[in-house]
């Protein structure tokens, strides 16, 4: 017996918060979504998960992130559970989105599908068991995980519409990608337990997009998030909560960003081994085209795990 899903016949929920394009966005989704649904200005990120899993009527829903555009092309697709593993059913899904500052193509602003009794009892960073994993974001494809990241990519996020949306975005990536499963670890722990792809996407916030509207600011967020964390005493934890960051900003609003990276630049490469080749327009330009001309979806239920098996022979 086949088991399919449309994604036409699933609820889409728009989640916005204080996104800069928020409001331009939403009238570009409804005119592709005509059936989308919105969630917005609820602070903290497990409450307005639940809000949407409330919102939504069908048991399923996609949820789409308040900086992000989806392809149109990604409405057309189908889940298809047929001589799959129960636990595909009960899963969340996170697919990768395109980063409109620095051409990563990873789970950051990515297109998400959700089932309301997860979001409903799921433990976020906000509501933490206490266990360091849980403590900064959600939990991706640990042993007993139903988060999973998956392979293919149906957006384009853009995080940098304004110099502080930038800068937030790279700051938090900056913390995110040097921890060990969501656990600080030391500067001598550092290359040993930290991924080796947390930290190749980490070079890359930290170096390219100056090109890009605002770049410059999410470079430094990116060096400055990684510094704080290493190399001072900065509760990493408090990245979490999104109402954090505007006094964070206040420090910092008034800095030359790339002299402020360059200066940071020196200690991450000294002290953490970093490589600092910051690239300027037109060398951030190549590298986005080339990174992402090869490309290829494989099906929307396959996921990144699998790829991954796959490649290093599982």
């Amino acid at each position: 017996m086949t088991n399919i899903i449309d994604i036409a016949d699933l609820d889409v929920i728009y989640l916005s918060y204080d996104e800069p394009q928020k409001e331009e966005f939403w009238v570009q989704i409804k005119n592709m979504v005509p059936w989308a649904q919105r969630v917005d200005g609820v602070l903290g990120s497990d409450q307005a998960h639940k809000a949407a899993g409330e919102l939504s009527e069908t048991e399923r829903f996609v949820l789409i992130d308040g900086d992000t555009l989806p392809e149109e092309d990604f409405f057309n697709i189908q889940l298809d559970f047929t001589d799959k593993d129960p636990r595909y059913q009960q899963a969340q899904f996170r697919w990768k989105s395109i980063n409109n500052i620095n051409g990563l193509r990873y789970g950051n602003g990515g297109m998400s599908s959700w089932t309301k009794t997860y979001v409903e009892n799921m433990t976020t960073h906000e509501h933490t068991d206490g266990s360091e994993a849980t403590q900064v974001d959600f939990m991706m494809n640990s042993a007993d995980s139903l988060y999973w990241a998956m392979y293919d990519c149906y957006s384009t996020t853009y995080p940098n519409k304004s110099a502080f949306q930038a800068w937030r975005a790279g700051f938090r990536e900056g913390v995110k990608m040097v921890l060990d499963r969501g656990a600080l670890v030391t500067v001598d722990e550092f290359k040993i337990k930290v991924a080796d792809k947390n930290l190749n996407n980490l070079t890359i916030w930290q170096n390219v997009g100056l090109d890009a509207e605002n770049g410059d600011w999410a470079i430094y967020g990116a060096r400055l998030g990684t510094y704080m964390t290493m190399l001072t005493d900065f509760e990493h934890t408090d990245i979490q909560w999104f109402d954090n960051y505007p006094t964070m900003w206040e420090q910092y609003m008034n800095s030359d960003p790339i002299e402020s990276a360059k200066e940071i630049g020196e200690e991450l490469k000294a002290k953490l081994g970093l490589p600092m080749n910051m690239l300027d327009e037109e060398q951030s330009k190549f590298f986005k085209r080339h990174y992402n001309a090869d490309k290829r979806n494989l099906g929307p239920l396959v996921t990144e795990m699998e790829i991954i098996r796959e490649i290093e022979g599982w």
